[in-house]
C-alpha cells in the first residue's frame, strides 16, 4: 500500500510542470504570511477599544501592547530581509488607542509585503545577520510569520476570555454552515 502511494505521488509530481510557479518557496511563504497577518489584523480589529488595556494576568502584555509588539516585530524582521536599517517605531511603548495600533499593525504588514514583493527563491537563500546568527533571508520572513502566528495564539486567548469568537474560529464555523 505504501509503495503504491509513493508511486502515485511521484507520478503526480512528475506531471506537474516545473515552471508552474517561478518561486515556489517564496510563494508558499508569502501565502502563509498573508493568512497569518490577516488573522492578526482581524483579531486586532475585532477586539473592542475598551479591552485594549485588558491583561489576563498582571505580568503579561495588555491586548494593545500585544498588537504593538507584533507591529514592531514586522519592522524588525522585514527590515533585516530587505537589508535596511530597522526603522524602530516603538509602537508597543507609544501607541495605546485601538485606531492607532490597528493602523500601525497594517503599516507593518504592508512593510513586510514590500519585502515579499522583492523576494525570490534565489534571493531568499542569501545569508544575513539576525540576532548574531547567519540566517537565510527567506528564513527571516518565515520567522516573522511564526512570531506573528505565536502571538495570534495569545490574541485568541484574550478574545476568548472576553467572550469573543476569534477570526479563525469564526471562519471555520461559517465554512461548516455552507
Amino acid at each position: 500500500m505504501l509503495v503504491a502511494l509513493m508511486v502515485t505521488c511521484v507520478g503526480v509530481f512528475a506531471q506537474t510542470p516545473a515552471t508552474a510557479t517561478p518561486n515556489p518557496i517564496t510563494a508558499s511563504e508569502k501565502g502563509f504570511y498573508g493568512l497569518v497577518s490577516g488573522e492578526v489584523i482581524a483579531a486586532a480589529e475585532k477586539m473592542p477599544e475598551e479591552n485594549y488595556s485588558f491583561k489576563p494576568t498582571p505580568d503579561v502584555r495588555s491586548f494593545g501592547q500585544l498588537v504593538g509588539h507584533v507591529a514592531d516585530a514586522q519592522y524588525l524582521f522585514c527590515s533585516t530581509a530587505l537589508g535596511e536599517a530597522d526603522p524602530v517605531k516603538a509602537i508597543e511603548k507609544t501607541k495605546t488607542s485601538k485606531a492607532d495600533l490597528v493602523a500601525a499593525l497594517k503599516e507593518g504588514v504592508a512593510y513586510c509585503n514590500k519585502a515579499f514583493a522583492s523576494m525570490t527563491d534565489a534571493k531568499g537563500s542569501q545569508m544575513v545577520k539576525m540576532m548574531n546568527f547567519d540566517v537565510a533571508e527567506l528564513s527571516v520572513l518565515s520567522i516573522n510569520t511564526a512570531h506573528a502566528d505565536e502571538h495570534y495564539g495569545n490574541m485568541v486567548t484574550y478574545l476568548r476570555l472576553k467572550g469573543i469568537v476569534p477570526p479563525s474560529s469564526e471562519k471555520q464555523a461559517n465554512q461548516g454552515q455552507k
